[in-house]
């Protein structure tokens, strides 16, 4: 059974609130989604990451939808920069998820986001990243008998923390090394039967003062645990969709479209697919798609658009794009020319 890290229900309310899948009801998901987006600006100036739009709704909503489906009742999601907007969203699409908050004030890398979250989780615990979306069989994580993170073979392994497997476990993980010893990455699920020792090795990280890359690591107390005996087993999975950059987060958009197959129709337009648009926005007298989302209350009118993401509220009027990520209340005005020109003429209007 492959459970996509995403829901064909449009609506995070509903979905939040249906019947659960298979997780044991002690299971905690943590999700951190403190990190600036530095690279996502100038959307991130006043949007966090995970509030950025890919397909139908925000990153941390497709998230939180499989997390609900696969039964998990409870997060706690590490929220630093802009986090009050992440718990309105939060709070307002899914109110039966019993939700709390630990906060990473200064960015001091994933480590130390997960460290924070110890007064909060206890048992097992589940650990997804908030910029990634993720397809995967979540049964060989959460019923596991053994603890578990997901690897995926990459052609640049220096990016990543990267993982050595003898005899089905991990033998060693190095964060983002420079000559890696495998092409295995470590891509952002984690899954622990007793979060306790999780945390023990943190507290030993944080007492250490170490750091990789000027950052506290997750990758390096998973070490700790792995040269302590603990068996760790790595968890191949195929589908694996980053949102840290525009080229990527356009990638995961198409990623998105092709698999809702959402059936879009508007008069006045021609919609060619795959397309998502709002009920309440509008479009007149353009071509949308493929590979467009546009989000509530956006207003599309004499334009041509595809490869892109307009957010909510955002207008564009008389406008060819292509590969754009258009933000919340932005305004986007072309203009329309009439030529008349004969053989051998020019005309550049970059200039």
């Amino acid at each position: 059974m492959e459970v996509i890290f995403m829901t064909e229900n449009r609506n995070s309310r509903t979905a939040a609130t249906g019947v659960g899948g298979y997780a044991d009801d002690r299971v905690t998901a943590i999700v951190p989604v403190a990190g600036a987006g530095m690279r996502l600006r100038p959307h991130t100036h006043t949007y966090p990451k995970a509030l950025l739009t890919v397909g139908d709704k925000p990153i941390i909503g497709h998230i939180l939808d499989q997390l609900v489906e696969t039964g998990i009742k409870k997060a706690c999601l590490v929220t630093g920069y802009l986090g009050e907007k992440i718990k309105r969203y939060v709070s307002e699409n899914y109110p039966s998820l019993n939700v709390s908050y630990a906060v990473q004030e200064e960015q001091l890398g994933l480590g130390h986001a997960i460290w924070l979250t110890k007064e909060y989780v206890k048992g097992p615990a589940f650990i997804i990243l908030g910029d990634t979306i993720i397809s995967a069989d979540m049964r060989k994580f959460l019923n596991s008998e053994i603890d578990c993170i997901a690897v995926k073979a990459v052609d640049d392994p220096r990016r990543f923390g990267v993982v050595e497997i003898e005899k089905g476990y991990i033998k060693n993980i190095a964060e983002k090394p420079q000559n890696p010893k495998s092409k295995m990455a470590v891509v952002g699920i984690y899954s622990f039967k007793n979060c306790k020792l999780l945390y023990d090795s943190l507290d030993k990280l944080m007492d250490s003062r170490k750091t990789t890359k000027g950052e506290i690591q997750l990758s390096d107390a998973l070490e700790i645990l792995v040269k302590s005996g603990h068996k760790i087993k790595p968890v191949p999975i195929e589908g694996w969709h980053d949102c840290g950059k525009p080229e990527t987060l356009l990638a995961t958009n198409k990623y998105i479209l092709d698999k809702k197959k959402f059936k879009i129709r508007r008069k006045n337009c021609l919609i060619i697919p795959p397309v998502y648009i709002a009920d309440s926005a509008k479009a007149v007298n353009s071509v949308i798609g493929p590979y467009v989302s546009i989000g509530a209350g956006a207003k599309i009118e004499s334009s041509v658009i595809s490869d892109s993401i307009i957010n909510e509220n955002a207008i564009i009027n008389n406008m060819n794009l292509s590969g754009s990520l258009v933000g919340p209340s932005a305004v986007v005005t072309g203009r329309r020319e009439q030529i008349n020109i004969g053989e051998n003429s020019e005309i550049n209007f970059n200039v």
